[in-house]
């Protein structure tokens, strides 16, 4: 079981990200001792939604395609509307949000990110929770859905919407230092 100090954590996003659900997990891993990447298609820079207008940008450390999913212990995937509706037509961050499962690694997803595990085909039978529009997507692709602040299920981790963020990223540390878990098929 690694310690949090210990791991690694990679961050997927692109443009449109909302602001605080990259920086504020981004953050709090780090200030737990977790060595953070966040990752991007393009592998520059990214900018976030800040509520109703574009945000910050924020620096990115390698490319979705160069990230290897051994290095890490967790992957992270902010929401928003606009990220991941645009990050899952991105086949490179697809196949590695399924390797991360497939590997029983630590998958969280927060607001309207676990369109990225939809898309991935990992979410079958398993209890999440995400931002209300998504939910009847969640449960379409099999997903027991719930209305919690977070929800952890054989290492996937959800949450709705930044008012979870406290929750969101105490249980990410949680499940990190509990290690791999063994998962049913999805």
């Amino acid at each position: 079981m690694p310690k949090i100090q210990d791991a690694k954590i990679l961050i997927m996003a692109t443009d449109g990200f909302e602001q605080v659900e990259l920086t504020v997990p981004r953050d709090k891993l780090r200030e737990a001792g977790a060595t953070v990447h966040v990752a991007s298609p393009s592998g520059e820079a990214i900018k976030g939604w800040d509520k109703t207008d574009w945000g910050d940008s924020v620096d990115v450390d390698l490319k979705i395609e160069a990230a290897k999913v051994e290095d890490y212990d967790a992957v992270v995937l902010p929401g928003g509307q606009i990220n991941p509706d645009k990050l899952r037509t991105e086949a490179e961050a697809v196949t590695r949000v399924r390797h991360f499962a497939e590997a029983g690694k630590i998958v969280a997803a927060i607001c309207h990110g676990p369109w990225m595990l939809i898309e991935a085909d990992v979410v079958r039978g398993r209890e999440m929770t995400s931002f209300p529009s998504i939910r009847t997507d969640l449960k379409n692709a099999g997903a027991n859905v719930v209305d919690k602040e977070v929800v952890a299920d054989e290492g996937f981790v959800t949450s709705r919407n930044p008012d979870d963020l406290d929750a969101f990223c105490a249980k990410i540390i949680e499940e990190v230092e509990e290690g791999r878990h063994e998962r049913h098929a999805a």
